[in-house]
């Protein structure tokens, strides 16, 4: 093997509580940055009919790119590539991951000439209720065009970190996201620059932004798989058994991630159906809401799914549980608090980091509502980050593609009973039931079936004593001290509560010894 094969061996004796940090930390700079081009968009495009038209388009190689490439293709992918790994070596994993790259490229590019032809029919079903502006309609269609061929771009560099992550480096994975939103705060920061006014299309320069951020990550990726020497080749399409295999499992995976696809689709529907505004509060709810959920759910999810498939395709069952009993230590300690200060600092959250230019205080009132119904539901968006991980590691994607048939049916069922009574927050909150269900059926089934096991519940219930006092905290500073919002800006009493709401979290969890040994300790590797 040549000096840059052995480079490239997997680390397995990474800890997982290194192995979080390195890419919690990483996706804390990147959810930083997405703050940041999130003001930029609140800031030049509001909440208003350019808004809304703009995050129709971005929605749909979003979609697309979480079914084929994030969802699907990497849970049916990285369990496939570390079994053939193990049993027929490395040069056999990569002559999968290059069959995987070429079938990839030629579906999705059908998908996208398809999409360019049928955007006006894709838009109406994205949103009915853009019919009633056409003006929106108009720019939602056009944008739609421009933002597609970021699908294809995309879903390859979502196979490509896969392969990364297969390899126990997790930091390039990490990266690729700030560099989209850097093009993406570029994209809004030059909207003024434009000598004419574009009205509903405000955001075009946001959506060629989007393009050039696909290739900036193809090729960031590009020069880290060369150095791993890793770099699937381009070849004819053809299959493998190996290659069977993943496919065969790819459907389910495909199914069940279509499912998550599928409810936020139907709030995306019954949104337009809402006043103007409506999709961009909802938007920026829970853009806010995804911080947590991005550093601690995603960031663990992402390390578990190649650490469990080790695991299980070494036969080590302790190992299995193990790490999934830390990642409910690690996730409980950031969620828990995060749930209670999402909740009650909703409208300073949305306030402090929204109300510029464009965006209203009215707008930031509907938004904050939406982030508190969001936010109660973290537990169980987190949950799911971390279990289904579990099932796609054990090579049992069906059992998600059920789940996800659950929560379709509690969504639009919650949707339905709750819009005519609280409007955008019920689709927020039927969201979140769904999401608590999942992560609640999910935990039964893997208990069930000896892969969860019972050491984690001592250090959830002193996590959850810091959270009470660090909710008693906050409560009573709310109540206590409004006189103090009059004498500073928004931004920084936001900052003074979260600086002393997670200060006493901290000294509460150290006094109860709820701090996770793994977040401190330092790990030689």
């Amino acid at each position: 093997m040549t000096g840059a094969q052995d480079k490239a061996k997997p680390t397995n004796g990474m800890s997982l509580g290194h192995a979080f940090r390195q890419i919690g930390s990483l996706t804390a700079v990147s959810r930083v940055v997405g703050f940041i081009r999130d003001i930029a968009f609140a800031s030049f495009l509001g909440a208003g009919p350019a808004a809304d038209a703009f995050l129709v388009a971005l929605k749909l190689p979003n979609m697309f790119r979480r079914l084929t490439a994030e969802g699907a293709m990497t849970n049916a992918f990285l369990p496939s590539f570390v079994k053939l790994r193990a049993a027929e070596g490395r040069e056999a994993a990569l002559g999968l991951a290059a069959e995987a790259q070429i079938i990839l490229i030629l579906v999705l590019f059908g998908i996208v000439i398809l999409a360019e032809i049928f955007m006006p029919q894709i838009v109406m079903l994205l949103a009915p209720g853009f019919a009633a502006t056409p003006d929106r309609l108009a720019a939602a269609i056009d944008l739609g065009r421009v933002t597609m061929p970021y699908l294809p771009m995309i879903s390859v560099v979502a196979l490509w970190i896969a392969i990364v992550n297969a390899h126990d480096r997790f930091m390039a994975g990490a990266v690729a996201p700030i560099l989209a939103n850097i093009c993406f705060i570029a994209g809004a920061i030059s909207i003024p620059l434009f000598a004419v006014d574009l009205g509903v299309f405000q955001a075009l320069p946001i959506a060629i932004g989007l393009l050039v951020a696909g290739l900036l990550q193809l090729a960031f990726l590009f020069f880290v798989l060369r150095r791993l020497s890793a770099l699937p080749k381009l070849q004819w399409p053809h299959l493998s058994n190996a290659g069977r295999a993943m496919w065969h499992n790819f459907i389910p995976s495909a199914l069940g991630a279509g499912g998550m696809q599928l409810n936020l689709l139907v709030d995306m529907i019954l949104a337009s159906l809402l006043p103007v505004g409506a999709i961009s509060w909802l938007y920026y709810a829970d853009r806010v809401a995804q911080l947590p959920l991005g550093i601690v759910g995603i960031a663990l999810g992402t390390v578990l799914l190649p650490r469990l498939s080790t695991a299980e395709a070494d036969g080590q069952k302790a190992n299995f549980i193990k790490a999934l009993d830390e990642s409910f230590v690690f996730a409980g300690f950031f969620v828990l608090p995060a749930m209670i200060g999402l909740i009650i600092l909703a409208g300073p959250i949305i306030e402090g980091l929204f109300v510029y230019g464009a965006f209203s205080s009215d707008d930031a009132v509907m938004a904050a509502m939406a982030l508190s119904a969001y936010a109660a539901g973290l537990p169980g968006f987190v949950l799911v980050k971390i279990l289904q991980p579990a099932f796609y590691a054990l090579r049992q994607p069906g059992i998600v593609l059920k789940i996800s048939i659950m929560t379709i049916v509690i969504n639009i069922t919650g949707s339905l009973i709750l819009m005519p009574l609280l409007g955008h927050v019920g689709l927020a909150l039927a969201t979140s039931l769904s999401g608590l269900m999942a992560g609640s059926v999910m935990a039964v089934l893997l208990r069930r079936r000896g892969r969860l096991g019972g050491g984690c519940f001592g250090m959830m219930g002193r996590i959850l004593l810091a959270t009470i006092i660090m909710t008693i905290f906050l409560v009573v500073l709310a109540k206590f001290s409004p006189g103090l919002r009059h004498f500073m800006p928004a931004a920084l009493w936001l900052a003074s509560q979260i600086v002393l709401g997670g200060t006493v979290f901290l000294a509460a969890a150290f006094f109860f010894k709820a701090i996770p040994a793994g977040l401190l300790r330092r790990w030689r590797h």
